[in-house]
C-alpha cells in the first residue's frame, strides 16, 4: 500500500529501495553517457543532452508557477533572455567570474519575475496571460534595440571558466549543465513538500480557501513568479554558453509557447512530468527544426509544400505537431506523460488481474 503514516514518509527523497536503485542506475548512465558518445564519434549527442537538460530546468521552473501555483505565463521567453544576456554581460562588462555571473543573472530574472507577479494579484486567466505575453514581447524588443545588448547583431558568449578550468567543448559543458539540472530538480521537488509548496497548491486549488487558512496571497504569488523566473534565468544563462551565440530573434513568442507545451505534455503539477515533457518536446524541437531531413516523412512534407503550400513555411510544421500533441494530451490524458506513468504503475501492480 502507498499509505503514508507521517510527514517524514512524504518528504523522503527515495520512497523505497527500488526507487533508490533506479536513481543510482540513472546517475551511472548519465556519468558514462558522454564517454560512450565520444567512443562512437557522436559528439552531437552530448550537445543534445545539454540542450535537453537546459529545457528540463525551464520546464520545472514553469511548472512550479503554472502547475503548482496555478498562475499562467506566456512570457517566460523574456526571463530566458534576461538570464542569457545577463550572464554574458556580467562576464564581459563587469568581469565577473562565471560562477557568480550565472546566479546573479538568475536573481535578476527573479527580480523581474517578482515585479511581473504583482499584476497577478489582480489578474487571472486570459488577462494574466496577456500581461505576461506583453512582458515577453517587450523584453525582446528592448534587447534588440539597445547597443549594450548587441542590438540585432546579438552577443557572443565567452567560454565559462570554473576554478581555472575553461569549458570550451560540449563535453566540458556537460559536467556543468547536467549536474546543475539534477540539483535544481531535487531542489524543486523538495520545495513542493515544504510550507511554500503546499501554499502554492492551496492557491491553485482555491484562493479564497487558501486566504481563509492564513496563506498570504501577495507573498506566495509573487514568490512563485520569482522562483519560476530564477529557474528560467539560470537555464537561459546555460543556453547562451551551450549555443555560444545569442540574438533577440531566438527569444520569441513561439519559445514561450514551446515552454508551455513542455509542462502540458509532461503533466501539470508534477516534477517527473516536467522532466519527461521537457525532454520530449525539446527533442522534437531539435528534430523537427529540420523536418525535411527526416526519413520518409521529410520528402513527403517537402512534396506537399512544393505542390500546395510554401516551402519557406515548412519549418513551422513543428508548431503544428506541438499543437496536435497538446490537443491529444488534453483529450485523452489531462495528466500528460505523468498520467501514463501512473496508469502503467497501477497496471503492473495489479498484473495479471
Amino acid at each position: 500500500m502507498d499509505m503514508k503514516r507521517d510527514h517524514y514518509e512524504d518528504i523522503r527523497l527515495f520512497s523505497s529501495r527500488v526507487v533508490l536503485f533506479w536513481f543510482i542506475a540513472f546517475m551511472v548512465l548519465l556519468a558514462t553517457f558522454p564517454f560512450m558518445a565520444l567512443s562512437v564519434g557522436k559528439s552531437y549527442w552530448i550537445y543534445t543532452a545539454n540542450y535537453l537538460a537546459i529545457h528540463v530546468i525551464v520546464a520545472i521552473g514553469l511548472n512550479l508557477l503554472v502547475g503548482y501555483a496555478g498562475q499562467i505565463s506566456l512570457g517566460h521567453a523574456g526571463f530566458f533572455a534576461l538570464g542569457a544576456y545577463g550572464t554574458i554581460l556580467f562576464m564581459t562588462k563587469l568581469d565577473l567570474p562565471f560562477f557568480l555571473a550565472l546566479p546573479l543573472a538568475g536573481l535578476g530574472a527573479a527580480a523581474f519575475g517578482f515585479l511581473l507577479g504583482l499584476p497577478a494579484l489582480r489578474l487571472e486567466g486570459p488577462y494574466l496571460a496577456i500581461a505576461t505575453l506583453g512582458f515577453g514581447l517587450t523584453v525582446t524588443q528592448i534587447i534588440g534595440r539597445w547597443d549594450v545588448f548587441g542590438g540585432r547583431q546579438g552577443l557572443h558568449a565567452p567560454p565559462p571558466s570554473i576554478g581555472g578550468l575553461t569549458l570550451k567543448t560540449d563535453f566540458d559543458l556537460y559536467w556543468l549543465i547536467v549536474p546543475l539540472a539534477i540539483f535544481l530538480t531535487i531542489a524543486a521537488r523538495n520545495l513542493t513538500k515544504t510550507k511554500v509548496g503546499r501554499a502554492f497548491v492551496a492557491i491553485r486549488d482555491s484562493e479564497v480557501a487558501a486566504q481563509t487558512m492564513g496563506v498570504n496571497l501577495t507573498f506566495y504569488k509573487t514568490l512563485a513568479f520569482a522562483v519560476s523566473a530564477f529557474y528560467t534565468g539560470v537555464a537561459g544563462g546555460l543556453f547562451a554558453f551551450s549555443l555560444r551565440f545569442i540574438e533577440p530573434q531566438i527569444f520569441n513568442l513561439m519559445l514561450s509557447i514551446l515552454f508551455l507545451a513542455m509542462i502540458v505534455v509532461g503533466g501539470l503539477g508534477s516534477i517527473v512530468g516536467s522532466v519527461a515533457g521537457g525532454i520530449l518536446v525539446a527533442f522534437l524541437n531539435l528534430k523537427l527544426a529540420a523536418v525535411q531531413t527526416l526519413p520518409v516523412l521529410g520528402p513527403v512534407l517537402v512534396h506537399l509544400s512544393e505542390t500546395w503550400f510554401s516551402v519557406s513555411g515548412l519549418p513551422n510544421v513543428q508548431f503544428i505537431v506541438y499543437g496536435l500533441i497538446m490537443f491529444l494530451i488534453i483529450v485523452f490524458e489531462p495528466l500528460g506523460l505523468f498520467g501514463f506513468w501512473i496508469r502503467a504503475k497501477i497496471y503492473w501492480k495489479s498484473y495479471p488481474f
